[in-house]
């Protein structure tokens, strides 16, 4: 099978870095379980400290407050889950354009869920988080709060140190998941508001198949996989030391430059402008992370349009890649109040630690000739 000659979707997985496919490997040198005690069972927990401290260095956590995983989507369980029955959570709120993942967990809980809206920017209501937190202390409810850092489809920046002063002063739980914040902005978790925060490893660099759930001292009763007392007795289950030993060398190599990618991102909206202005744009006008351009062609579908990149070796897509792959309108786009038209013709381009201005300008070349055919397709018609 040919590899694709340019990928564009490093918001679904970025490549494997250099730094993590070689400490994945030396780590699959090594044999014993990392709960021996003998020298070979030491070597595996050495490593396994090792990833779990550059890990926490790129968050901003006490090493302690590391909870390794096998994926965010398990540790946004854990967090969700876990967290409202330890926390005796009487409702979930969340916003409506979370992540399937925050949504799915929530749903899992079976408590009723309080959604928070977006305004046509993407942004979380504010006003209606503290009508929320209101309504909830008003009728003795604890609420498990659980909002996204950084939009995955749109690349969108929520106003997390408001939520934060929000929240995190408040009897109520919150939790975010900072899985497209965490190598991309500053991350400070231990000296923040949440309780907790979910973050990935193949959002990096490392392989799929890792994750972390950030946890502050009280939230050390959050468990979702009991086991056998392993990370602390947080998570059970026999670490998977090569993985954790490369999510470390991935947060350990993590040199995202905001600047570099911006300029690809902006490159390719000023070239997409030039050829269609009636090109748009979600959340222009808010702050978005530099890597992602969420862009619509009224009329050109976006089936239509990833299958003609895709045979031109441009990979490309249409949001989230955690919906059963499926192609069609997106959730977090409806919650902005974008009319379902255009939803379905929604693409989306991201960035990563490994992208050129040659991938960027790959991708406007092909982008003009998928226009060209369709003009002359609709012509014809």
């Amino acid at each position: 099978m040919t590899r694709p000659a340019v990928y564009l979707d490093h918001n679904a997985a970025s490549p494997l870095r250099p730094e993590a496919r070689a400490a994945l490997l030396a780590a699959l040198d090594l044999h014993g379980n990392p709960s021996s005690v003998h020298a070979h069972g030491r070597a595996l927990r050495d490593v396994i400290e090792t990833g779990r401290q550059r890990v926490a260095r790129l968050a901003g956590a006490e090493t302690r407050q590391v909870v390794f995983t096998g994926s965010a989507t398990e540790a946004i369980t854990q967090a969700i889950v876990g967290g409202a029955k330890a926390f005796s959570s009487g409702a979930i709120a969340m916003s409506a354009g979370e992540h399937a993942a925050v949504i799915k967990a929530a749903e899992a809980t079976g408590l009723p869920l309080w959604t928070i809206g977006l305004d046509g920017q993407g942004r979380i209501d504010l006003d209606q988080l503290a009508e929320i937190l209101r309504r909830a202390d008003e009728k003795g409810v604890t609420l498990l709060v659980a909002v996204h850092w950084v939009n995955n489809e749109t690349g969108i920046v929520q106003p997390m140190a408001r939520i934060n002063a929000m929240v995190g002063a408040t009897r109520h739980t919150l939790f975010v998941d900072a899985v497209q914040a965490c190598g991309k902005l500053p991350l400070d978790f231990a000296a923040s508001a949440p309780d907790m925060m979910a973050i990935s490893g193949h959002k990096i660099g490392a392989p799929a198949g890792i994750g972390a759930l950030l946890v502050k001292g009280h939230a050390d009763i959050v468990r979702l996989i009991p086991g056998g007392g392993q990370e602390q007795g947080r998570r059970g289950g026999t670490e998977s030391t090569a993985f954790i030993a490369a999510f470390g060398a991935a947060a350990e190599a993590n040199s995202f430059d905001s600047a570099a990618t911006t300029a690809l991102t902006q490159r390719v909206e000023t070239g997409l402008r030039a050829m269609v202005p009636e090109m748009v744009i979600f959340g222009e006008q808010a702050e978005r992370i530099g890597n992602v351009v969420n862009f619509a062609v009224p009329g050109l579908g976006n089936a239509i349009a990833m299958m003609g990149l895709d045979l031109m070796g441009l990979s490309v897509s249409s949001g989230s890649a955690c919906s059963s792959g499926k192609v069609g309108p997106s959730h977090v786009l409806a919650a902005m109040g974008v009319d379902k038209a255009l939803c379905e013709c929604a693409l989306r381009v991201s960035f990563g630690w490994n992208s050129t201005r040659e991938d960027a300008d790959a991708f406007l070349t092909g982008f003009e000739t998928l226009l060209a055919r369709h003009k002359r397709a609709g012509q014809a018609a």
